[in-house]
């Protein structure tokens, strides 16, 4: 029971930290909205870098980006969420029912892998090429939530066993 416990608490502390990191990009979208302008008008990149043909500096699709990484952010909160509350009900069932009762879980970390891993490493550290920049360059941020995320997918996946043993 104890292990459960832990995987439904860490999932818990994760759903967490993905809802404040959205609802503090609601609340607060000036922390967070000219770190975005930037990365997409790529105009804190090398001067003669050759790709600046990818810039974005259109401020409705700006926003429209904005806007998909707060909902996809938040989408993961959500799912993360009900994954704890499935957990929690599954807490005292069959390794088998328990294990079933990851899959809300295992998509929520898997949204929020998606949101960090795909969008902010791969699309705007690769593709706009937001490592050329010394003010805009949140791979490193990005490279936190995606190690945070991974260790709890793989401990989350973790098959269970029956709590008397």
């Amino acid at each position: 029971m104890v292990v459960r416990l832990s995987r439904i608490l860490l999932l818990a502390a994760i759903a967490l930290w993905l809802s404040l990191v959205a609802f503090g990009n609601l609340t607060d979208p000036g922390s967070n909205w000219p770190f975005v302008q930037h990365v997409l008008a790529m105009d804190t990149i090398f001067p003669d870098a050759g790709i600046h043909y990818r810039a974005i500096t259109s401020p409705w699709l700006q926003r429209a980006a904005y806007a998909l990484i707060i909902a996809t952010e938040s989408l993961a909160a959500v799912l993360c969420w009900l994954g704890v509350w499935r957990l929690w009900r599954a807490r005292a069932g069959s390794a088998a029912v328990f294990h079933r009762a990851k899959r809300m879980s295992v998509l929520g970390l898997t949204v929020g892998l998606l949101v960090w891993l795909a969008g902010f490493i791969a699309i705007g550290g690769e593709w706009f090429g937001m490592w050329m920049s010394t003010q805009w360059n949140g791979l490193e941020a990005a490279f936190r939530f995606v190690v945070v995320l991974l260790v709890a997918l793989v401990c989350l996946g973790q098959r269970e066993g029956e709590l008397d043993e």
